[in-house]
This record gives structure tokens, sequence and C-alpha cells, in this order.
């Protein structure tokens, strides 16, 4: 079973490659690891341990407490897809950014590229 510890972790890492415009394989190579292995790690079904937190959060030019932010509202909140232990399929990341579920309350100089991208995005969709 996954834990939504788990989840929410990877579902922030999915929306952080994506806004990134980067592909599993892309983050993979610079990783050492196979797109597979990302993809496990984007639904939660495996935990990443602390030292590829570490590389995950350099490759992504994001502090590694990017991918703990909002947990202890996600956990809280019922229809977060970390408790009911479900990652989004197919969720353009402007929608995610949108939402209350994945906030950024404060931006990072090392998160401006992110940023940049995200806000460029939703921009073009009138968001």
């Amino acid at each position: 079973m996954k834990h939504p510890f788990d989840v929410h972790v990877g579902w922030r890492l999915r929306h952080c490659r994506c806004l990134a415009g980067m592909t599993q394989q892309q983050l993979g190579s610079k990783l050492g690891i196979k797109a597979q292995q990302i993809q496990n790690h984007e639904i939660g079904a495996n935990r990443i341990n602390a030292s590829l937190m570490r590389n995950i959060a350099a490759a992504m030019e994001v502090p590694v407490s990017f991918f703990f932010e909002g947990l202890a509202r996600a956990l809280n909140d019922a229809n977060c897809p970390a408790r009911r232990q479900e990652v989004p399929k197919n969720s353009p990341p402007a929608e995610a950014l949108s939402s209350n579920d994945l906030s950024l309350p404060r931006i990072l100089p090392h998160q401006s590229v992110v940023v940049v991208h995200a806000r460029s995005f939703m921009g073009e969709r009138g968001l």
C-alpha cells in the first residue's frame, strides 16, 4: 500500500518535472537511473531515499523542501490525491498551480526558473 507521504512527494516531483519541461527519461539520465524508476517515484510506488532526493532537487534546481511543501495540509485534506493514495493522471501543470493542492507560497532564487515557466504557461492560458 502506498503511503500518503510518498504519494505527495511523488506528485510534487511530477509537477516540478513537468514545469521544467523535462521528460522522465531526461530526468532519469541526469540522475543515472531509468525512467521507470522516476515513474515509480512519481506515483509513490517507490520511496525516495535522502541522497536521491538531494540529487533530484539539485537536478531540478529547487530546494529539497519544495517536495514537502503542502504536506501537512494534504494529509489533513480528505480530497487531496495524497490522502486518497492516487496521483492525478494527465493533469496539466498550470491547472495544478491554480489549485489549492499545489501552491508556491514563496519563491526562492533557485526556484525562479520553474516559477517563470509556470507563470508563462499560466499567462498563455489566461489563468
